[in-house]
C-alpha cells in the first residue's frame, strides 16, 4: 500500500508535467505578438494578446470545483482522461485558426477546462495514502511536475515553433499531452475503502472535522485565504506570463531560456514550502513567502521596469519570483485539508482554488493594459508589492487559537 501511494503520487505529478504548458504562454504570446506586429496570420489587437492566457487562468480555477465535485464522486481515473480529452480538443482547434475568438475558445475554454480536470485529479488522491506529517511534502512534488514543465516544454516549443510555425506545433503538442494524461490515469486511484494511515499521536487527538461545501462557505478562514491566494497567485502570474517578451531585448531567440529557468524556481519553491510548512507551520511559510516576494516585486521596478533589462537581472529575479509563486500552489492544498478535511477535498480545495483563476485573470490583464498605456512594467510591479504587503499582514487573522492548542498537545505528549 505504501507503494501505491508514491505510485499515485509520481503518475500525477507526471500528469502535472504535460497540463504544465499553460506557464509557457509567454513562448506562444511572443509568436503571436510578432506576427501582429509584422502583418501575418494573427490581426489582433496588441493588448488583447494575453486573453486566452488570462481566460485559460479563470476556466482552470473555475472548472475545479466542477472537476472535484467529479474526483470526489468518480474517482480521479475518470477526471483525468476527462481532463486529457479536453486538452487535446482544444489545442487542435487552435492548431487550425488564428482568430481570437478561436484561440479564447480553444485555449481560454476547452485547454482551460482540461487543465482544471487533470489538475484536480493529481492532488487529492496522492494526499489521501499519506499522513497529516506529509501532507506538505506529498503536495509539494504533485505540484511541483505543474512548474516544472517549463524546462522542457519552452525550449521543445521554441525549436518546433520555429521549424513547424506555430500551429503545427499546437497540433503536436496536443496529441502528445492527450497520450501522456490519459496513460498515466490509469495509475492513479484513491485508496481503498477502510484504508488508514498512521498518524502521530498529536494528530489522532485533534480529529479533523470534514467541512461540506455550505459549512466552508461560512468559514472567515476561507475568505481569507481567498484574498491571499487571489493576490499571491495573481501577482506571480503577471510575471510568469510575460517573461519571455521581457527577456526578448536582453535575450533574443534565447528568450526562452528564462521561462525555463524560472520553471525551475517555481518547481523548487512548490517543494521547499511543502516541506517548511510540515516543520514551521503553514502560517509562518505563507507570511515569509508572501514578505518576500513582495520586497521582490519592489526590487524589479529599478532592475525590469524599463526595455534595457539586464539577462541576468531579469533571470535571478524571475526565478525568484517564480519560486514563491510556486509555493502557493503547495500551501494552499495543505490549508485546504488540514482546516476543511479530506472527505470533500476535492470540491473544497476547488472553491478556494478560484481565487487564483481569479487572481490570474484580473491581475495579468492590468499588467498587460498597464504595459501598454506606460510602455513599462513599472506600474504593474509597484502595484502587485503593495497587494503582497497587505496579503501578508492578512495571514495575522489565520493565526487561530485552535492551531496553539495543537502545539500544546504536541508538546505534552
Amino acid at each position: 500500500m505504501k507503494n501505491k501511494g508514491w505510485q499515485v503520487t509520481l503518475a500525477g505529478t507526471g500528469i502535472n508535467l504535460a497540463l504544465g504548458v499553460l506557464y509557457t504562454w509567454s513562448i506562444f504570446k511572443k509568436e503571436i505578438s510578432e506576427s501582429i506586429q509584422q502583418g501575418g496570420a494573427f490581426n489582433w489587437d496588441l493588448s488583447s494578446v494575453n486573453d486566452p492566457y488570462a481566460v485559460a487562468c479563470l476556466t482552470f480555477a473555475l472548472t475545479m470545483v466542477v472537476a472535484g465535485k467529479c474526483q470526489d464522486q468518480f474517482g480521479p481515473r475518470v477526471t483525468a482522461i476527462l481532463g486529457g480529452l479536453l486538452v487535446g480538443a482544444g489545442f487542435m482547434i487552435i492548431s487550425q485558426t488564428a482568430a481570437y475568438w478561436g484561440w479564447i475558445i480553444g485555449f481560454g475554454v476547452l485547454a482551460g477546462a482540461g487543465i482544471g480536470f487533470g489538475y484536480s485529479s493529481a492532488t487529492p488522491p496522492a494526499l489521501r495514502w499519506f499522513p497529516s506529517a506529509k501532507t506538505g511534502l506529498i503536495a509539494g512534488i504533485v505540484v511541483s511536475g505543474f512548474g516544472l514543465a517549463p524546462v522542457y516544454i519552452a525550449p521543445l516549443a521554441a525549436y518546433m515553433t520555429g521549424q513547424l510555425g506555430l500551429q503545427t506545433t499546437m497540433m503536436i503538442l496536443g496529441l502528445g499531452f492527450t497520450v501522456v494524461v490519459c496513460s498515466l490515469a490509469m495509475l492513479i486511484s484513491n485508496p481503498p475503502a477502510g484504508y488508514k494511515v498512521n498518524e502521530p499521536i498529536s494528530a489522532q487527538a485533534a480529529p479533523a472535522q470534514d467541512f461540506t461545501s455550505s459549512q466552508l462557505l461560512k468559514e472567515s478562514r476561507f475568505y481569507i485565504l481567498w484574498v491571499i491566494y487571489f493576490i499571491g497567485a495573481g501577482a506571480g502570474l503577471m510575471v510568469i506570463g510575460s517573461v519571455a517578451g521581457m527577456a526578448k531585448q536582453s535575450m533574443g531567440s534565447m528568450a526562452f531560456m528564462a521561462v525555463s529557468i524560472m520553471a525551475v524556481g517555481n518547481a523548487g519553491g512548490r517543494i521547499v514550502a511543502g516541506i517548511l510548512s510540515d516543520r514551521i507551520g503553514r502560517v509562518n511559510t505563507l507570511f515569509a513567502m508572501l514578505i518576500f516576494q513582495a520586497v521582490l516585486m519592489f526590487s524589479a521596478i529599478p532592475l525590469l521596469g524599463g526595455n534595457d533589462a539586464s539577462a541576468v537581472a531579469l533571470i535571478v529575479l524571475a526565478t525568484f519570483i517564480g519560486f514563491n509563486y510556486g509555493t502557493n500552489l503547495s500551501l494552499f492544498p495543505t490549508f485546504a485539508k488540514g482546516l476543511w478535511g479530506a472527505k470533500n477535498f476535492g470540491t473544497n480545495y476547488g472553491m478556494l482554488f478560484t481565487a487564483w483563476g481569479a487572481g490570474a485573470f484580473v491581475l495579468v490583464r492590468v499588467a498587460e493594459v498597464l504595459k501598454s498605456s506606460s510602455g513599462s512594467f513599472t506600474s504593474s510591479f509597484a502595484v502587485a508589492g503593495g497587494l503582497l504587503v497587505f496579503s501578508a499582514l492578512l495571514t495575522f487573522m489565520l493565526r487561530e487559537k485552535k492551531e496553539v492548542g495543537t502545539l500544546n498537545v504536541a508538546h505534552a505528549s
